[in-house]
């Protein structure tokens, strides 16, 4: 549904050019969730402009729906829906008339935007603030418009730049239920970029990181988590004159990639926790070491950023 292959955006600056998105290549299969994940300023909003026809891209080429992004942006734009990072609603237009000349702007006689108009307002639980001004609406509510604006002429394609950004849990929640259930109905493919890591856990299908205008990673949340960060094993012991030995163990576990000790503590992180943790405090009893806990720490994206470029990216995101 989406394919792109070496696109580029180079900005001209006062300070010379700068590469905002560097030979970026994907492809998202009909009816996925991708999350695109990475910091400020790593080309995610500039990626997601130039494959919903908003930015000309510098070099390169991308198709979505079989429709060229560059010669063919009106075939592109019928395909998709777009929820941008700001709120897309005038402020003092009814939240239904809203609804309405969107569905106008994409050819939907003005029963039929009625009629969908009323749909989405039902399904995204606005149905109640139909007749109010845009302006009053909360942060919540706004971004549930949002929404409805982008499926108003029911795309099967998706894009959400960071959809719940500044959104209070309760609302971020109640905005993604909305979605999910959506997409459930209608099948629809979903792009998403969000700073949320998890959202892109929980919900996505397939995630990919970007970094300084490139892509770094593209695979599923466990597998990236399970090659590219992996669980840590955190025993605590009796005596803090056993921690020496301790370390000498766990430093030849298998498949062990970081080992960190203090006094009564060792650490050591590695690909299958689960697995390796009955081997691991059997080699600790044979060598008369007591061990009084023992605990298996599960790897997030944010570990999976800090292992593929040394920094985190909750810091990144912040940033």
């Amino acid at each position: 549904m989406i394919h792109a292959r070496e696109l580029a955006r180079t900005f001209k600056t006062k300070a010379g050019a700068v590469e905002a998105v560097r030979g970026l290549s994907l492809d998202v299969a009909e009816g996925e969730l991708v999350a695109f994940l990475g910091p400020n300023g790593a080309g995610k909003s500039t990626s997601v402009r130039m494959l919903t026809t908003l930015l000309p891209p510098s070099s390169g080429s991308g198709t979505v729906g079989g429709h060229d992004i560059a010669t063919n942006a009106a075939a592109v734009r019928r395909l998709i829906g777009y929820v941008g990072q700001g709120t897309a609603s005038g402020p003092y237009h009814r939240v239904r008339d809203e609804l309405v000349i969107q569905g106008r702007a994409q050819r939907m006689s003005e029963a039929a935007a009625r009629r969908r108009a009323d749909e989405l307002l039902a399904m995204l639980e606005l149905d109640a603030l139909a007749d109010r001004d845009c302006v009053s609406l909360s942060g919540g509510q706004k971004r549930r418009l949002d929404v409805a604006l982008g499926l108003m002429h029911t795309p099967p394609v998706l894009f959400l730049d960071e959809p719940s950004t500044g959104l209070d849990p309760h609302s971020r929640a109640n905005l993604w239920a909305h979605i999910l259930k959506l997409r459930q109905a209608t099948g629809m493919t979903i792009f998403l970029t969000t700073h949320y890591l998890d959202e892109a856990d929980t919900m996505a299908e397939r995630v990919m990181v970007m970094d300084n205008g490139r892509l770094i990673a593209d695979d599923t949340p466990a597998r990236l988590k399970a090659e590219l960060a992996g669980d840590t094993i955190e025993v605590s012991l009796l005596c803090a004159d056993q921690t020496e030995a301790a370390a000498t163990i766990a430093d030849n576990l298998p498949d062990r990639r970081e080992l960190r000790r203090d006094e009564r503590t060792i650490a050591v992180t590695l690909k299958d926790g689960e697995a390796v943790l009955p081997e691991f405090i059997r080699r600790l009893h044979d060598g008369g070491i007591e061990v009084i806990s023992a605990r298996i720490r599960r790897p997030t994206l944010d570990d999976v950023f800090l292992g593929l470029t040394g920094r985190s990216l909750r810091e990144g995101a912040a940033a």
